[in-house]
């Protein structure tokens, strides 16, 4: 049998197949020796084949075979840093929710995400949440970071999940495909869910006042089928985005904006930092690319935290 794997919550795995009938399986013990270095050998997402066995009256599931993955969102475990973690698999677009303040989701975090999408081909949307809250300072600091991101080629929408506001225009781009929603505990993924599916009433919590971050409200990724032809994926508030493992030569290629002068930096190898004749050097100075994404830049090239008690607007 096939089905694609509805939910995982680290042992066992909800698969529907196309009928629409759900199993709850789990994974044969080779899927342990395989070479798969990561925490969850079989994600959200993923495509599998499995056949039921019968005990003590239960019907039951074991997956023994993972179809090939189109794309998957990857990221360093949090406690073990020579792990990874497969955040979902098979997606078509995932929504990156951002809050300037109420938690403030810093450029750093950004941009590891972006990179990491950019490395997997994966389309993001950035969607700036709880605009209904602002003030006119923070509002125009939104518009400024939105402005960065437009610039570079990644679409950005203002949308508040509790006033309903453009999430007509989000519910739209979700048609007909698997969208993932991902961003820090507190910044509205269940709310937005919520607001696009009342139906599904996923459970939201308010963001704690003592140290301005979310609760997690979602444990496990789990997918969810909607009523307008549409699949959405609910993932666990993220703390930190550890970016795997690239080649130094390779990081700028998934900064579209630095990609696009590679050909015209003096060596084909720059890495953008001391080489002379180096054109993003050049785009940097003269304003052209925002000094957040070459920050960010050089912190993943270096092999930094995100620090997110740093202010990233700060000027050295």
């Amino acid at each position: 049998m096939t089905g694609t794997v509805y939910k995982s919550t680290g042992s066992w795995y909800t698969v529907k197949t196309d009928n629409g009938k759900g199993y709850q399986c789990r994974i044969k013990g080779k899927f342990r020796i395989q070479g798969i270095k990561s925490t969850n050998p079989i994600a959200v997402g993923d495509v599998v084949d499995f056949f039921l066995e019968t005990k003590s009256d239960e019907v039951t599931g074991i997956i023994e075979r993972i179809h090939e993955r189109k794309n998957y969102v990857i990221r360093k475990s949090v406690n073990l840093s020579k792990q990874t973690h497969i955040i979902a698999a098979n997606i078509d677009i995932v929504f990156l929710l951002v809050t300037i303040n109420n938690p403030v989701t810093f450029t750093t975090f950004i941009d590891r995400f972006l990179v990491t999408a950019e490395a997997y081909d994966i389309k993001v949307i950035l969607l700036f949440n709880k605009v209904d809250t602002l003030t006119e300072d923070e509002l125009l600091e939104t518009k400024y970071l939105a402005s960065i991101y437009r610039k570079i080629g990644y679409e950005c929408i203002g949308i508040s999940a509790k006033e309903g506001k453009n999430i007509d225009k989000v519910r739209q781009i979700m048609e007909g495909k698997t969208s993932m929603f991902s961003g820090h505990s507190g910044v509205g993924k269940s709310t937005l869910v919520n607001a696009i599916e009342p139906g599904l009433d996923l459970k939201t919590a308010e963001v704690s006042e003592q140290h301005n971050q979310g609760q997690h409200t979602t444990t496990f990724a789990e997918m969810y089928d909607l009523s307008f032809d549409a699949k959405i994926i609910d993932t666990p508030g993220i703390k930190g985005f550890g970016v795997v493992d690239m080649e130094k030569e390779e990081l700028g290629d998934y900064f579209p904006e630095f990609f696009e002068l590679k050909s015209e930096c003096k060596f084909n190898n720059c890495l953008h930092i001391n080489e002379p004749n180096c054109a993003v050097k050049e785009a940097l100075e003269s304003e052209e690319i925002a000094w957040s994404r070459y920050k960010s830049y050089l912190q993943i090239l270096e092999g930094e935290d995100e620090g997110y008690r740093k202010n990233i607007y700060e000027s050295d």
